[in-house]
């Protein structure tokens, strides 16, 4: 069962070339904190561009049970009137964030430092995620929580009265983590500091910035240092959301395996922690050339070009994990496809996603007759080159929606038609998914 209503089944197959324009929706890291840092906001934050899946929204909602007044406009358009920092109110029911680990881990770090209690929920997939990596931090400041056996959901924080800051150094690469101890220091006295010895996207520092936040980042022999001077009063600002490269993604690598095709992708983002796919599908010989380079809403921006390429495999750095780490289902679709074999180190933070993307990935491409070797750390696919994909299974989602849309891409160019087993988790990330593959000319439909 999905969580999500009843499963739905689709289906891709085999059919002409992608051609077109794929307008993306909003990068849903910065949708998140842009709801979260408008409500800690004094005055009023506009947003344009806001992604308006199911994670997202269950953040909105979220922001509103915490006393901010979140607005919606039109299509993307928003306005969040914030209470400012230490100013939530205690919400009157349980907090339920859906699929979303990044609302909930970012939500209970941003709640922790005030004398306020709350609980939180999700379905079935966000209740099987552990919550200890973010409680264990936050604990330094003064916070309780009190959950199921594992540090699982359902989960209530009690907010520390009286809150200390913190060093903290992440014990593994995790943007949420950071992020969750770095809104934290936002209510705590003095400087709270977190170092972590791997550079995870920093969508988190870059806005903190923008809404006036005293925040300084420092290159050091340990890692990349990042200090926050807490207590400010953080202002309300107009944010543009770029177009999100992990949703990007999808019709770009549809576009490198299906032949003859060759699209646009308008305005996504080029944020140097979260562009390894793009370097890595370069690597492996794909044609994309990055067009207009310009910077939107504080981040570098591109329109790419995509043409149907012939790909080979690679061993990816294990080190550019942490800038693809939601692209490697997808990656592991491209390298199915390529010839000769691809080595995905460095990728266990793949075992608690939406999902285990690992084993998720593996049986799936297994069952399409791709040959793959895994270990705790590492996925390992032998290309069988374009066109050779047998396919003909229905793969497993999990309730996770880049499987889905994973599976889907390499049904468009398997010899026979491949199904998932439920796509509604789609909508959690990128509810136009479906209408946007439709227009460039993917034959994917609803049922076998």
């Amino acid at each position: 069962m999905s969580g999500h209503g009843d499963p739905i089944l689709m289906t891709a197959r085999k059919g002409a070339a992608l051609k077109g324009v794929a307008e993306v929706p909003g990068d849903k890291s910065i949708s998140h904190r842009a709801l979260i840092l408008g409500a800690l906001s004094v005055g009023r934050t506009e947003i344009t561009g806001l992604l308006e899946g199911q994670d997202v929204l269950d953040t909105a909602k979220a922001m509103q049970a915490f006393g901010a007044t979140v607005t919606r406009h039109g299509p993307g358009d928003w306005t969040v009137e914030g209470v400012g920092v230490g100013g939530f109110a205690e919400p009157e029911d349980v907090i339920d964030c859906g699929n979303s680990g990044t609302g909930v881990r970012l939500i209970m770090g941003c709640m922790a430092t005030s004398p306020i209690t709350a609980t939180f929920t999700g379905d079935a997939s966000l209740r099987k995620r552990p919550m200890g990596r973010v409680t264990d931090p936050i604990a330094l400041f003064g916070a309780r929580a009190v959950g199921r056996a594992g540090g699982r959901l359902p989960m209530t924080i009690v907010g520390a009265a009286d809150p200390v800051p913190v060093r903290y150094t992440t014990p593994m690469p995790s943007a949420q983590v950071k992020s969750a101890v770095l809104l934290a220091g936002l209510n705590a006295p003095g400087q709270t500091v977190v170092t972590e010895r791997e550079a995870t996207r920093d969508h988190t520092e870059r806005m903190l910035r923008g809404f006036g936040a005293d925040i300084s980042v420092e290159e050091t022999a340990e890692g990349r240092v990042i200090t926050l001077q807490g207590q400010p009063e953080l202002t309300g600002q107009k944010v543009a959301v770029p177009r999100d490269p992990s949703s990007a993604a999808f019709p770009v690598c549809a576009a490198l395996i299906v032949p003859g095709s060759d699209i646009l992708v308008p305005g996504v983002s080029q944020n140097p922690t979260r562009n390894g796919l793009f370097t890595t599908l370069v690597e492996m010989g794909a044609d994309i050339t990055f067009e207009n380079p310009r910077e939107e809403g504080g981040e570098p921006v591109a329109d790419l070009r995509v043409r149907s390429s012939a790909l080979h495999g690679i061993a990816v750095p294990p080190e550019r994990a942490a800038s693809m780490i939601d692209e490697y289902p997808v990656l592991s679709v491209v390298a199915a496809c390529a010839t000769g074999t691809t080595v995905m180190r460095g990728v266990k933070e793949l075992r608690v996603k939406e999902s285990d993307r690992i084993d998720a990935m593996a049986r799936g491409l297994e069952a399409c007759g791709v040959a793959i070797e895994e270990d705790e750390d590492t996925l390992i696919v032998h290309g069988l080159g374009a066109g050779n994909v047998p396919g003909g299974a229905t793969c497993a989602t999990h309730i996770d929606h880049r499987i889905a849309m994973s599976f889907l891409v390499l049904g468009l160019a398997s010899q026979q038609p491949i199904s998932v087993d439920d796509g509604s988790p789609i909508a959690t990330s990128f509810p136009a998914f479906e209408g946007l593959m439709a227009g460039l000319g993917a034959q994917i439909t609803r049922g076998a």
